[in-house]
């Protein structure tokens, strides 16, 4: 319990750290007209992420904020609050890894993101396994029947880039 407690301001410091440098690359760069950038659910929370003088929040409309899946997101009025603070400064919300974790369509609920990234594992050898392409087929009505984007990761063959294109992938990440 106590190597929890220990890890918590450490990986706020290393959050906050993350954030100040991808701000300080991308805000004068025209050419990157969005930055998707990785956060800890606890890093929602951070007042540093809504605060006036965090770098990202002068470029909020320009900033995708992916809260992974496999972490376990507890739903609260706090958690809504934090959500529409974020939203109203500009920033956009990302599910990451949507079908890794143990949430199951939590995170996509609670969330309400506008963008899905879809987790490599149900991407990896789609073309040829009818469950996932129905799986993600499924997934991707949803999310288009609720204004959400859909991304598809870790693309590795052009089997995987055609089979998740027909399915309705938006964009795709990989190689």
């Amino acid at each position: 319990r106590r190597r929890i407690g220990r890890r918590r301001p450490r990986r706020r410091r290393l959050g906050r750290r993350v954030r100040g440098l991808s701000a300080t690359a991308i805000a004068p760069r025209e050419d990157v007209p969005i930055l998707f950038i990785n956060l800890h659910t606890d890093d929602l929370f951070d007042a540093e992420l809504i605060a006036p003088t965090s770098p990202l929040v002068a470029m909020a409309p320009r900033v995708v904020l992916e809260i992974t899946e496999r972490a376990t997101l507890a739903t609260s009025p706090e958690l809504t609050d934090r959500l529409a603070r974020l939203r109203a400064l500009g920033f956009r919300i990302a599910v990451d890894d949507i079908g890794a974790g143990y949430s199951g369509l939590t995170s996509f609920t609670e969330l309400m993101p506008e963008v899905v990234k879809i987790d490599m594992s149900l991407v990896r050898d789609i073309h040829v396994s009818a469950l996932k392409q129905r799986t993600i087929a499924a997934l991707c009505r949803l999310c288009h029947e609720v204004g959400v984007l859909v991304v598809g990761e870790g693309v590795e063959t052009n089997e995987e880039r055609e089979c998740l294109v027909g399915l309705g992938c938006d964009l795709l990440q990989g190689y």
